[in-house]
């Protein structure tokens, strides 16, 4: 990392603008075109992560001075969380204290952060929570930041791995998640938050929890009673490269914000973004507004370290050379003004998230509460993991809660509701009420012998079908760019309906099924056995999907999957492509809005009257805003 200051306006200055008023019409161009890179954003704050590595060395100004210079030069930061301790490395208290009033006297807050690993590269060694002396240890860096700080973070690492022989001998006959579920609900109460408040008892415990949400409660993550304990849950919303181990399709950014604030609402404190594992910039910059779609109040950059990356080449994506997108590479390259007005040249990526914050800061309060299909996660389920990220890529505003919600129109569920042993009687409360629900071939699998059949006799059979083509109701049929895998669903004639069917020539298994129950209807979703290929139905079948699931949204969204609808309270949504390529797509208006508004350009999109026919009714006529979505960017709508 180069500390060097670098200053540059790059004027050329044009030989007619000579004298006195040449110079001021430069100037006016000077300040009419700059943007200044420390103004506070208005619609969420900004804060920066310092792991213990970094933070042992800033008792030396000549350190961190110029590395927090060149960061807020580039981008406006309100607060730094200053981690006191990783990998059994902890910052001695004259260190700490200097770091504190370093910050202080630059007006940024400071808050304490602590990563309970003792030694984060050997997979992410955890303490042992069962071991007396590692329980002794983890109270004694609590008690130590909470001594320093009116605030406390833990980073992702609040959970365990540990199978050494004390955690064989005390977890006896239960499983390994119901013991570690125990085992961090107390570690929590007593090693964390009674050792914290007995130092300081005004200070605000927070639990940061990862991306990796499906899978907590077996190492000990807690969603059940946690939330309930700390003051403020946080929420890792990096999903880097989907391509990557982890495989995070891109919309989790925005849907795991929304499940934690549904778990604790209004005390999710903001979303947590790294650049681990960037392709290219655009990549980085989409975790960072799908964050803030989420209406995130606060988001935290991990770490300072990171955000010294110098910006290279390679992060500029092909697209970039010839289309104009939301995120512009070149426009976040140019120079901008500091604090003090002096013209900066980018150098890190500090820029590229000062750049998205300054794009998106500027519609951001005029989007109200984000809304979506209501997706019943119990407590520590599994099944189908991360399914309504993908429900999300294709189109289908998602929203996740720990309670069945019994108010809405129609919930979906997928195989993780199998884990309520009374989802059953949920269901047919539901339907009986005149609502409906969709399940998916997960659940059907689950479930088809343990109360489900009482509602419809549909039978997963164990087989797979391998299928290209696609028949919506009594439409044509339509053809994927390539095959994929199914599995085959029986069903008694006239008893229930495919609604979508999946066809390998004269052969043909439901996508979409149908069962009538009392005033209500229940739905199947079959989903294939590869979870990508939902990407590659064709659109008309998304979009029949998506008329089942959304009836009272006011904008379905008719486009090829890896397209997302973010939808808000206040007739605002925002449309997102995902994809390489620009393309083509339809906004269907709810009745009552027939045009909308950009956001970002002001301008007003006409909508087109399109019928759409019914089988023995009249046609439906809707209002279509023709849309074109450029390369991984998005649109920002007011319907109207």
């Amino acid at each position: 990392m180069r500390n060097k200051k670098i200053f540059a306006s790059r004027f050329l200055k044009p030989p007619l603008l000579e004298g006195v008023w040449g110079r001021l019409l430069v100037i006016l161009f000077f300040f009419s075109t700059s943007v200044m890179a420390g103004e506070p954003y208005k619609n969420f704050k900004v804060a920066v992560y310092s792991r213990s590595y970094e933070n042992a060395k800033m008792g030396d100004l000549n350190y961190i001075e110029p590395i927090w210079d060149e960061v807020t030069r580039q981008l406006h930061v309100d607060k730094i969380y200053l981690e006191t301790h990783r990998d059994l490395l902890i910052v001695d208290e004259a260190t700490l204290l200097k770091a504190k009033q370093f910050f202080a006297d630059r007006g940024v807050q400071t808050a304490g952060g602590i990563t309970l690993t003792v030694n984060e590269s050997n997979n992410f060694e955890t303490f042992c929570y069962t071991n007396p002396e590692h329980r002794k240890k983890v109270k004694e860096i609590v008690e130590f930041t909470a001594k320093h700080f009116d605030e406390l973070i833990l980073d992702d690492f609040f959970f365990t791995t540990c199978k050494c022989e004390l955690c064989i001998k005390a977890k006896g006959t239960k499983s390994w998640t119901d013991y570690r579920l125990a085992l961090m609900t107390q570690a929590a109460r007593e090693l964390v938050i009674d050792a914290a408040k007995k130092v300081n008892p005004k200070i605000k415990v927070v639990i940061k929890y990862p991306n990796w949400y499906d899978h907590f409660q077996g190492n000990g993550f807690n969603l059940e009673t946690e939330p309930k304990m700390f003051d403020g849950l946080y929420t890792g919303t990096e999903t880097r490269d989907p391509s990557g181990n982890q495989h995070l399709q891109p919309y989790l950014g925005y849907l795991i914000f929304r499940y934690f604030d549904n778990l604790k609402p209004g005390k999710n404190g903001g979303g947590w973004v790294d650049p681990g594992g960037l392709t290219y910039m655009d990549r980085y910059a989409e975790q960072l507004w799908l964050t803030m779609f989420a209406k995130a109040p606060e988001i935290t950059l991990f770490d300072i370290r990171q955000l010294q990356r110098p910006l290279l080449k390679t992060d500029r994506a092909a697209w970039q050379n010839t289309e104009t997108t939301s995120f512009n590479f070149d426009e976040m390259m140019k120079p901008v003004a500091d604090k003090n007005g002096k013209m900066v040249q980018p150098t890190t990526i500090s820029r590229a998230a000062g750049y998205t914050f300054e794009t998106i800061d500027k519609f951001l309060g005029h989007l109200g509460n984000p809304v979506g299909v209501k997706s019943y996660k119990p407590f520590h389920s599994t099944g189908e993991d991360f399914l309504q990220n993908y429900m999300g890529m294709i189109g289908v505003p998602m929203d996740i809660v720990s309670e069945f919600p019994e108010n809405e129109p129609i919930v979906f569920l997928t195989e993780q509701a199998k884990f309520d042993p009374e989802i059953i009687a949920k269901i047919k409360k539901q339907l009986i009420a005149g609502k409906e629900v969709m399940v998916t071939s997960g659940f059907l699998q689950a479930m088809q012998d343990k109360g489900l059949s009482d509602i419809v006799e549909l039978r997963m059979t164990g087989k797979k079908a391998s299928v290209n083509e696609f028949v919506a109701g009594w439409g044509k049929r339509m053809v994927a760019d390539r095959e994929m895998l199914i599995p085959q669903i029986n069903y008694i004639t006239n008893d229930s309906w495919e609604i979508v069917s999946a066809f390998d020539g004269t052969n043909g298994w439901p996508i979409i099924h149908r069962a009538d129950y009392a005033k209500g209807k229940l739905y199947v979703l079959t989903i294939p056995e590869n979870v990508i290929d939902l990407y590659r139905l064709p659109a008309e079948v998304l979009t029949k999907i998506k008329e089942i699931l959304t009836p009272n949204m006011p904008a379905l969204l008719e486009a090829p999957g890896l397209t997302s609808l973010f939808v808000y309270d206040n007739n605002t949504v925002i449309v997102e492509s995902f994809t390489n390529e620009t393309r083509q797509v339809a906004l269907r208006l709810s009745d009552g809005f027939s045009k909308a508004k950009n956001l970002v350009t002001d301008q007003e999109i006409q909508g087109e009257k399109r019928e759409y026919p019914q089988r023995r009714k009249p046609a439906i006529v809707k209002s279509i805003l023709n849309l074109e979505l450029k390369p991984h960017s998005y649109l920002v709508l007011k319907l109207e």
